[in-house]
């Protein structure tokens, strides 16, 4: 599984403002709900706040790989964030998070689900890389280092 199948270019949110996590995955739920009109951004927006009812999906590094699966989405679906100041997203690293990379799966999905998010966080383990992404100048820029990244795998 290769990013490229999940994240398209018009997905990516290179000034993520929200200071809340509510906020946050509101404002990158945003994209798939605009590009996909079957999505409903409440039913996108509730389908992750549930998933972090769980347990929060910031993983550290400054990462956090929001996911849920729902109704009605055929692929997974994938939106990437940049947030300059980093947000509190209660990561277990307690430090805030500034990548976000949501995953939105099929309900009935759960290898696929977790190759996914396997993939996504193999490619975000690199610091170089992370450093790369909060440098990058614009969303066309983010998405050209995301690209290149995961093509080395």
């Amino acid at each position: 599984m290769k990013i490229t199948e999940i994240l398209t270019a018009d997905m990516v949110v290179p000034d993520v403002g929200g200071t809340t996590k509510a906020q946050v995955l509101q404002e990158l739920a945003r994209p798939l709900a605009n590009k996909y009109r079957e999505l409903n951004l409440a039913a996108i927006t509730a389908v992750l706040a549930e998933r972090e009812r769980l347990g929060s999906t910031a993983i550290g590094d400054g990462i956090a790989i929001p996911h849920g699966k729902m109704p009605g989405v055929r692929q997974i679906l994938g939106t990437f964030g940049r947030h300059g100041r980093g947000v509190d997203f209660e990561s277990l690293d307690g430090r805030p998070t500034h990548l976000f990379f949501v995953l939105v799966a099929p309900e009935d999905s759960t290898s696929l689900h977790l190759k996914a998010l396997a993939r996504v966080s193999r490619l975000f383990k690199d610091g170089s890389f992370r450093e790369r992404l909060l440098a990058a100048k614009d969303g066309e820029e983010i998405y050209r280092l995301i690209v290149e990244e995961d093509a080395r795998y």
